[in-house]
Protein backbone atom coordinates (compact mmCIF):
# COMPACT_ATOMS: atom_id res chain seq x y z
CA UNK A 1 0.00 0.00 0.00
CA UNK A 2 1.50 3.78 -0.64
CA UNK A 3 0.91 5.02 2.76
CA UNK A 4 4.10 2.29 4.03
CA UNK A 5 5.72 5.37 1.83
CA UNK A 6 4.78 7.39 4.47
CA UNK A 7 6.04 5.09 7.55
CA UNK A 8 9.44 4.49 5.85
CA UNK A 9 9.66 8.58 4.90
CA UNK A 10 12.30 10.11 7.83
CA UNK A 11 11.32 13.67 5.81
CA UNK A 12 7.62 13.42 6.86
CA UNK A 13 5.74 14.53 9.53
CA UNK A 14 3.69 11.62 8.83
CA UNK A 15 1.16 11.86 11.59
CA UNK A 16 0.16 15.23 9.63
CA UNK A 17 0.56 13.76 6.36
CA UNK A 18 -1.59 10.85 6.75
CA UNK A 19 -4.12 12.70 8.80
CA UNK A 20 -4.45 15.14 5.49
CA UNK A 21 -4.55 11.83 3.39
CA UNK A 22 -7.27 9.98 5.55
CA UNK A 23 -9.44 13.46 5.19
CA UNK A 24 -8.91 13.81 1.59
CA UNK A 25 -10.08 10.05 1.12
CA UNK A 26 -13.25 11.03 3.42
CA UNK A 27 -14.17 13.08 0.19
CA UNK A 28 -15.32 9.97 -1.58
CA UNK A 29 -13.77 11.29 -5.05
CA UNK A 30 -10.60 11.38 -7.07
CA UNK A 31 -10.42 15.27 -7.94
CA UNK A 32 -10.61 17.90 -5.10
CA UNK A 33 -9.71 21.61 -4.41
CA UNK A 34 -7.40 22.93 -2.01
CA UNK A 35 -10.06 24.81 -1.01
CA UNK A 36 -12.27 21.86 0.08
CA UNK A 37 -9.31 20.14 2.15
CA UNK A 38 -9.72 23.62 4.06
CA UNK A 39 -13.14 22.25 5.13
CA UNK A 40 -11.03 19.69 7.54
CA UNK A 41 -9.14 22.56 9.67
CA UNK A 42 -11.61 22.25 12.51
CA UNK A 43 -10.76 18.61 12.86
CA UNK A 44 -7.28 19.12 12.11
CA UNK A 45 -6.83 21.90 15.02
CA UNK A 46 -8.55 19.56 17.57
CA UNK A 47 -5.99 16.75 16.24
CA UNK A 48 -3.25 19.43 16.48
CA UNK A 49 -3.75 21.57 18.78
CA UNK A 50 -0.62 23.45 19.34
CA UNK A 51 -0.54 24.34 15.23
CA UNK A 52 -1.88 27.59 15.02
CA UNK A 53 -1.15 27.52 11.03
CA UNK A 54 -3.32 25.01 9.87
CA UNK A 55 -3.98 25.80 6.44
CA UNK A 56 -0.33 26.40 5.75
CA UNK A 57 0.05 23.07 7.13
CA UNK A 58 -2.66 21.70 4.68
CA UNK A 59 -0.94 23.31 2.10
CA UNK A 60 2.52 21.85 2.98
CA UNK A 61 0.88 18.28 3.24
CA UNK A 62 -0.53 18.47 0.28
CA UNK A 63 2.73 18.91 -1.18
CA UNK A 64 4.12 16.26 0.31
CA UNK A 65 1.88 13.58 -0.24
CA UNK A 66 2.65 15.14 -3.84
CA UNK A 67 6.46 14.70 -3.78
CA UNK A 68 5.42 10.87 -2.58
CA UNK A 69 3.44 10.18 -5.30
CA UNK A 70 0.25 9.86 -3.34
CA UNK A 71 -1.79 12.78 -4.76
CA UNK A 72 -1.22 14.72 -8.50
CA UNK A 73 -1.43 18.30 -8.81
CA UNK A 74 -3.33 18.81 -11.67
CA UNK A 75 -3.05 22.85 -11.17
CA UNK A 76 -3.30 25.77 -9.15
CA UNK A 77 -5.37 24.65 -6.26
CA UNK A 78 -6.82 21.48 -7.56
CA UNK A 79 -5.31 18.02 -6.75
CA UNK A 80 -6.42 13.98 -7.55
CA UNK A 81 -5.49 11.12 -5.85
CA UNK A 82 -3.51 8.15 -8.13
Amino acid sequence: MRSKRLKKSSQLDSGWTLDVLNLIRKLGKAEFTREETYAFARELERLHPDNRHIRDKIRQQLQVLRDTGLLHHLERGRWRLP
